[in-house]
């Protein structure tokens, strides 16, 4: 089974790359769950590391029912993107009334030509994650991030399982949110889960002070990736 780490940094993708991580998720905004990163972050990334890097597609925060031109955004990323080395490609795409935007879901995949594309967890605001399942994988996309409809695997867990029944070998089910080690075995009890998402993240404190700006001393956190986490992943894994 395959560990992806999510980052949000170049430092915490080099990190992961250190670690033993299998595939990053590369993205920016940390507060907003995940948007485009930037083409130089990605170039020099490709450079550093070996491991494959796919990138998130999302140009803005929020909801997942995107305008026209947001779209056409998308794409331009994609075509940017691509063209600096991005392995694959993370997006997800709805209509108003919670269904899967096939339309324009499809548009980005040829975009992304040969490169494989993950629908991420917009799967899990949807109105039914599990009929998404086989509207997703005949789209085109080669996996399925997702909590289970939940704000965390741990309370998707029964979703989780039956996605991955659906799912079959069609398209991987990548259980996310809130993952932890002691969730691969009950989420293998079919023997079907091939790969995990995990943030394994850390937060280190940075500390220092302006006496222009603040009576006393400020603590800022600086989000990165802990060895021991991943370690304790991939032991199991």
């Amino acid at each position: 089974m395959k560990l992806e780490t999510p980052v949000f940094t170049a430092e915490a993708a080099l990190k992961a790359a250190e670690f033993g991580v299998d595939r990053i998720e590369l993205c920016s905004s940390f507060q907003e769950g995940g948007e485009t990163p930037g083409a130089g972050m990605l170039s020099f990334l490709k450079s550093r590391i070996n491991i494959p890097i796919f990138v998130m597609i999302r140009p803005r925060g929020g909801d997942f029912v995107f305008s026209e031109v947001e779209i056409s955004v998308m794409e331009k990323e994609i075509e940017i993107l691509d063209r600096l080395g991005a392995d694959g490609f993370v997006f997800g795409i709805l209509k108003e009334n919670g269904g899967v935007n096939e339309k324009a879901c499809r548009k980005l995949i040829r975009k992304a030509g040969e490169k494989p594309c993950t629908f991420h967890r917009a799967v899990d605001v949807c109105r039914d994650p599990l009929e998404a399942v086989g509207v997703i994988a005949d789209c085109g996309f080669k996996r399925i991030l997702t909590s289970g409809g939940e704000e965390g695997v741990e309370k998707g867990l029964n979703t989780i399982m039956k996605m991955l029944e659906l799912a079959g070998n069609d398209v991987i089910i990548m259980p996310g949110g809130g993952m932890e080690p002691r969730f691969i075995e009950p989420l293998n009890s079919s023997g079907k889960l091939k790969e995990v998402h995990a943030s394994c993240k850390e937060w280190e404190k940075v500390s220092f002070s302006n006496s222009r700006m603040y009576q006393e001393t400020q603590v800022l956190r600086r989000l990165t990736i802990s060895r021991k986490k991943v370690a304790d992943f991939k032991k199991i894994l």
